[in-house]
């Protein structure tokens, strides 16, 4: 079977939105090109264990690549993919050179090209990422390690903006906690949360593709039996309660349902917001202090930014 490559050359900020553009018109995944991981520090703790190709990455911005099957829609479907992408300057998204190019791959070529870009990656004091093909053992006793298939949907758990939500988890949520995840994607959230031995996880997204995706990897994960999918709108319509709240969605989506955080958010609960891209950080902060909630902790990582509240009341 023949595959079309898709590469568009943009920037950190619309990585996020233009991924969902193209799981949408039917990418099985979607692959990050960052120049910055070539100069990222290696030796710490959370350091990638692997060599990268400079070759592979661009002199600036980034490259968001997915790969689509070659039939007689392809044409509409790619017209469709720059369509929506040029449509994201309207909502204050900065696409960079926004170039886009594509080429043919034959599927063995395409299995490869996935398989390179992935090995095992320790992101925080307890997680590693794990691609399902990898064989991978333990360095520690109590290391928790979460299984992801890039092909699925939704990257890996390796973004920055998603290693932030869970260092943030790892920080906060304790055994018998009932977590919410909003934006789901891969259900890399949830299941790190479940793993922390979370009393419940209710894992959401908008998305088809995402909540299909989420339901794999959270039994792969084994952890299906505290955590439960359902597609639904943000906070919309939700009513149940909850000890942590985390969002891993633009900026733009943030501060439309902070009030809806703070009226589901038990007394004392956390909101833990990632997505957040360095230029919006004031934006969400604003949001998140106007919906009546107290930030206590803002941590950085490349462009990126998470965001943690608390709900301080008498309540």
């Amino acid at each position: 079977m023949k595959w079309s490559e898709i590469t568009i050359h943009t920037t950190n900020e619309a990585i996020e939105p233009i991924s969902n553009i193209l799981h949408e018109a039917g990418a099985s995944g979607v692959v990050i090109e960052d120049p910055f991981e070539l100069i990222k520090e290696r030796e710490d703790q959370f350091g990638e264990i692997y060599q990268l190709n400079p070759d592979d990455y661009p002199e600036e911005g980034v490259l968001v690549k997915a790969y689509l099957p070659i039939n007689s829609f392809l044409g509409e479907t790619v017209e469709s993919i720059k369509e929506n992408i040029n449509n994201l300057v309207l909502f204050n998204i900065d696409i960079g050179l926004n170039k886009v190019s594509i080429m043919e791959v034959n599927e063995e070529e395409w299995a490869t090209a996935w398989k390179k870009y992935y090995h095992p990656v320790k992101i925080s004091e307890k997680f590693t990422i794990v691609p399902t093909w990898e064989n991978y053992t333990p360095v520690h006793t109590d290391e928790l390690i979460i299984e992801l298939d890039p092909g699925m949907a939704f990257g890996t758990g390796t973004h920055p903006t998603t290693v932030l939500c869970i260092q943030a988890l790892e920080r906060i949520v304790k055994k018998e906690d009932i977590v919410i995840d909003v934006g789901t994607g891969s259900g890399v959230l949830s299941i790190a949360a479940a793993m922390l031995e979370a009393k419940s996880v209710l894992a959401l997204d908008l998305d088809e593709v995402a909540v299909r995706s989420a339901k794999l990897n959270i039994k792969l994960n084994k952890v299906h039996e505290v955590t439960t999918v359902r597609q639904n709108n943000l906070l919309s319509g939700i009513n149940e309660q909850a000890d942590v709240i985390v969002a891993n969605i633009l900026a733009e989506v943030i501060v439309r349902f902070t009030d809806d955080v703070y009226r589901l958010l038990h007394k004392d609960g956390y909101f833990i917001a990632s997505g957040i891209i360095l230029q919006k950080k004031e934006e969400v902060k604003e949001a998140i202090i106007a919906s009546g909630l107290e930030i206590i902790e803002t941590v950085q990582m490349e462009d990126w930014v998470s965001i943690t509240a608390q709900k301080r009341t008498n309540e």
